[in-house]
């Protein structure tokens, strides 16, 4: 099922993505492990940004003003990542993989260009993508930018290294529908098997087991979780600035 919803019907490799988020999983924040906050475009702490190369250097002093536009790119990034995964010796039955992938995008392209003139449909094309890659961007930034990062040999405990690195993001059902469950971030991470619908019902445990062996536990509302992932983004590109004279 998830190759069929994934590589069919998003044009997004289920393999490479159980790869990277299980990394993630087990070593969320970490900077050598967790692939999420790797120093590719944009970097995650100030230490990267001191040892940051091309376009994460290029980038890395204004990446916070830079964040949203950047977030057009992400839908076509996930579709070029995933056809590339499929030369990795971590794939399992990359041949399925590559021919839904194809499917997906011969699908959506014929469908495009039968419905809508050549240029309306590289538009739509275009346009799509962009608001996919912003949709998924601003459903995935409130989880854990801009929480404490680890590196080397900082290894918590599992549940500290759940709960200190995540952030949960509060709001009626509204929140819920709209972030797909991924606002109760902290349950998600230590309960990954968890159904969505259950999230919310073990916050409440999970909350008040937090506060009693005083392990912080952050939540924030939506609006507040962006300012809180951009001004940390801003303050580690301090030293890229630094350097060009700039603030």
């Amino acid at each position: 099922m998830g190759r069929l919803f994934g590589n069919l019907g998003v044009g997004m490799s289920y393999g490479w993505w159980m790869n990277k988020h299980t990394r993630h999983h087990a070593h969320p924040n970490h900077e050598d492990l967790d692939p999420d906050v790797a120093p590719d475009i944009l970097v995650w702490s100030p230490d990267q940004a001191r040892a940051s190369r091309g376009l994460a250097r290029l980038i890395g002093g204004h990446q916070a003003l830079l964040f949203f536009p950047l977030l057009t790119l992400e839908g076509f990034n996930l579709h070029v990542a995933s056809l590339r995964a499929l030369r990795s010796p971590y794939m399992r039955r990359r041949t399925l993989e590559g021919a839904l992938l194809l499917l997906h995008l011969a699908g959506l392209s014929s469908a495009l260009f039968l419905v809508l003139p050549p240029g309306k449909a590289v538009a739509f094309l275009a346009l799509n993508q962009c608001l996919f890659g912003v949709y998924l961007g601003c459903t995935f930034a409130p989880n854990h930018k801009g929480m404490p990062t680890f590196t080397g040999d900082e290894r918590p405990d599992f549940l500290r290294r759940q709960v200190l690195t995540s952030r949960n993001v509060r709001g009626g059902r509204f929140t819920d529908m709209l972030l797909g469950g991924l606002n109760y971030q902290i349950e998600h991470h230590l309960f990954p098997s968890m159904p969505t619908p259950h999230l919310r019902r073990a916050q409440a445990v999970v909350r008040q087991y937090c506060a009693k062996i005083g392990v912080p536990y952050h939540e924030t509302g939506l609006i507040r979780s962006y300012r809180e992932a951009l001004t940390h983004l801003h303050r580690v590109g301090e030293p890229i600035r630094r350097q060009r004279g700039t603030r």
